[in-house]
């Protein structure tokens, strides 16, 4: 059974920084796309960050330069570092894992397996 678990959503202030990590058990294939998502209140679910296992990274252009993404594969694990966030930033965030590596940004039915997700509030 697939199972991701999101973690370290946090409240901050414009300019800060937050770390998002996604514990992934259950979810083994040759190649894969992991990726973040976000939801603000309102507005539908958008691809930010995708990698492929076998390297090839892709960010929104809305979080170009400011977002870092990246695995830890000993630990099984997922992360996206938020650097500069912007009150824009505002979201529930979701980790999700594709067997498609071609998944990419999206749409969000390109990915089969989901997080149940993690708040990030960046206030001005």
């Amino acid at each position: 059974q697939v199972r991701l678990v999101e973690s370290g959503g946090d409240s901050v202030q414009a300019g800060g920084s937050v770390r998002l990590s996604c514990a992934v058990s259950g979810f083994t294939y040759g190649y894969y796309c992991m990726g973040w998502f976000r939801q603000a209140v309102g507005k539908e679910r958008e691809g930010v960050a995708s990698i492929v296992n076998y390297g090839s990274i892709s960010y929104a252009p809305s979080v170009e330069g400011r977002f870092t993404i990246s695995t830890d594969n000993a630990k099984n694990r997922l992360y996206l570092q938020m650097d500069s966030v912007k009150p824009e930033d505002t979201a529930m965030y979701y980790c999700a894992a594709a067997r498609d590596p071609r998944a990419g940004l999206g749409p969000a039915y390109n990915y089969n397996y989901w997080g149940q997700g993690t708040q990030v509030t960046v206030s001005s």
